[in-house]
């Protein structure tokens, strides 16, 4: 065989290991949601779906900020404290302060639900700019920053309120979080347009382009001529971005906000990223594999709940899928740099 031959031959032989590994949380959401229908019937009930959806969406917020973190090659462990900060600003603007926390009707009607939101979307942009200047001037690494504004924000969130909640809001408050457009919860078309928004972004806007390629070589970015600090300064605020409006979400769905919000999103958030085939080591990723993989985390954790397994072991499940989704990426990542 001569070498054209050869080369002809090698181009038209199907990477199956690549093709699993691009379609792999799709194929095992599919598998999963099949075991379960199988196992209890009740999983696949429509109220049961949108159920699944409605609990997604949060996460799945949270979770479409962190596909922009990782894909830098960073990391936020700070969006579950977070989001319990901008929840409880946004409690409080819509109660119109703190003397009415509790109150429900004429005392509690508040600034209204639209400074509610933005104050939430407010506090997480701030977050995440001090979060990402912290990165990016003083040359803090993110896991070192993120790991204390987990502690600074949950701290901040429980002054705040005194630790205590806030609850009882207007209808059109709670209506963004248990309203619903046809058969469809709001909560879950915020989720669903915010991942079309995102995708849009990352794969047709230059933005998009330069968050790639800082994460795939932020040396090699700099040297083309693009402001990685800026970019990795940026991807932190649309993280706190999301931290917030997923806040305003919660709030409105709970009907109330506390300072222990958001507690263990963090991990959640991570896995359904991972899950999803965004590379921890950055450069490598998609919105679309982030809501399989948050839909993934989902759907297990319902099933789960389905079948009366423990709190403690669905938390060994979670951890153990992150570490073999980690390596499997390792492993994929290898393969493609050998071949």
């Amino acid at each position: 065989m001569t070498d054209a031959q050869r080369v002809t031959a090698e181009s038209a032989r199907v990477d199956w290991f690549g093709m699993l590994a691009r379609f792999a949380p799709l194929i095992f959401l599919i598998a999963l949601m099949i075991i379960f229908a199988v196992l209890e019937p009740r999983f696949m009930s429509s109220i049961n779906l949108f159920n699944v959806m409605r609990q997604v969406s949060i996460t799945g917020l949270l979770a479409i900020g962190m596909t922009f973190v990782i894909l830098t090659a960073g990391i936020d462990l700070s969006v579950g404290s977070l989001l319990a900060f901008a929840g409880l600003v946004a409690a409080a603007v819509a109660k119109g302060g703190m003397q009415d926390r509790f109150t429900i009707g004429e005392g509690a009607i508040g600034w209204g639900w639209e400074l509610a939101a933005l104050a939430a979307i407010a506090v997480g942009v701030c977050g995440g700019l001090l979060q990402g200047l912290a990165i990016t001037k003083l040359k803090v690494p993110p896991f070192v920053v993120t790991l204390g504004g987990m502690s600074v924000f949950r701290g901040a969130a429980l002054l705040f309120a005194a630790g205590g909640p806030i609850s009882g809001f207007q209808p059109d408050f709670t209506w963004w979080g248990q309203g619903k457009i046809g058969p469809v919860p709001v909560p879950v078309i915020i989720f669903l347009v915010a991942a079309l928004l995102a995708h849009i972004a990352l794969r047709y806007m230059r933005y998009g382009r330069q968050v790639y390629a800082v994460g795939g070589n932020p040396e090699a970015a700099r040297l083309s001529g693009l402001n990685v600090n800026w970019v990795i300064c940026s991807v932190y605020v649309i993280m706190g971005f999301f931290a917030g409006l997923g806040a305003f979400v919660l709030s409105a769905r709970l009907n109330s906000a506390e300072a222990v919000a958001g507690t263990g999103y963090e991990l959640t958030v991570i896995a359904s990223v991972v899950i999803g085939g965004t590379s921890l080591f950055g450069g490598a990723g998609t919105i679309f594999g982030t809501v399989i993989g948050s839909i993934l985390i989902g759907v297990l954790l319902n099933g789960l709940v389905l079948m009366n397994v423990s709190s403690y072991i669905q938390q060994i499940i979670i951890g153990v899928i992150i570490v073999l989704a980690v390596a499997f990426d390792t492993f994929a990542k290898s393969r493609r740099r050998k071949a």
